[in-house]
This record gives structure tokens, sequence and C-alpha cells, in this order.
């Protein structure tokens, strides 16, 4: 996520942005974007959405509600984004979700994922013995299973109202995304 915020901040030449993390929970992304890109001179203020109350630790200022009907107005941030979220979702669910975003957002929608390939379900089964949970051994496969391949992301994000779509590689099969408003 970092990453995708430091590029929008190369490319908009802004120093301060608003970011909603959906699907956010604890809000350990958004107070790490925060951490790194203070060091580069930029203020990021955030607010972390989750469909449950319960999952929220109160991390910065923290709402309750559906990441598919955003319940603020439309360009209420500067950036939506969202992280390990949209492996979660139906191709369908996700068009709805990033044209929600858009809606909501002023600048774009940002989505940082799991990448899927056999390489990465090769390494969450040999880390098998590393995991302490359960649900971590049902989990972590399920996940990049469910996770979406760079084309497969950028089609679906090429099929909502972004002006256009930019993809990139990253550590431990992950992609970004960014859909420019």
């Amino acid at each position: 996520m970092c990453s995708l915020v430091r590029e929008v901040v190369r490319r908009t030449g802004r120093r301060e942005l608003s970011l909603l993390d959906v699907g956010g929970a604890s809000g350990d992304i958004p107070v790490q974007v925060v951490r790194h890109l203070a060091r580069d001179g930029v203020r990021v203020s955030f607010v972390v959405l989750d469909r449950s109350a319960s999952h929220l630790n109160g991390n910065g200022p923290v709402v309750a509600g559906d990441g598919l009907t955003l319940p603020f107005a439309d360009g209420a941030f500067d950036l939506v984004g969202s992280s390990l979220f949209a492996h979660h979702l139906e191709p369908g669910e996700l068009v709805r979700f990033i044209n929600e975003s858009l809606r909501v957002a002023r600048v774009g929608a940002l989505v940082s994922d799991l990448r899927r390939s056999l390489a990465h379900l090769a390494l969450i089964y040999a880390g098998f013995p590393l995991y302490r949970s359960r649900i971590a051994r049902h989990d972590a496969p399920a996940s990049v299973r469910r996770a979406y391949t760079p084309n497969e992301l950028r089609e679906l994000l090429e099929a909502t109202r972004a002006a256009a779509v930019e993809m990139s590689s990253h550590y431990l099969c992950r992609m970004g995304a960014i859909a420019w408003r």
C-alpha cells in the first residue's frame, strides 16, 4: 500500500492526502502508510472502514459499514484503498466496490492484494510447519486460490469507471493496482 500511495504522490505532486482504508480491521496498514510516507514529507490522514465494529480496534478514526455501499459523500477522500480485501470479492462485487470507491475518491482507488500463482501456493504449503493456527492453515491456501491473477484484476478494473488503470508487482506474490479517477 505504501508503494501505491507513493506512486500517487509522485504522479500528482500532492503532499497531503486523505485515505479511506476499506476492510482495514486493525488499521495497521494505514498506520504504516502514515509512518512511511511521513519520512518523505507526505502527510496522510486516514479512516478505517470494516463491516463489523468487532473487527475494528481503534487505530485512528473507524467506521463500521459496507464496502460495497460506502457511507460517505462523493469525493470525501483523496484515495480509497484496500489491502488483502479484493480476493474476498466475486468479480461483479469487485467491479461494484471499485466503482463505489471511485465515487468516494477524488484521486483514485488502490488495491493491494495477493497474486494467484502456483509458486505462491507452493510457498504457502511449504510454510505449513510454521503456522500455529488451524485457521491460518485453512485460510492461507484458500486466499491464494481465490486471488486474482494480474491480468484478471486488470480486466476487472478496466470494466469500472476508472479513467486509467496501473498495475504493479510486489514482493511475496503481491500485486498492486491504481484505478485513477
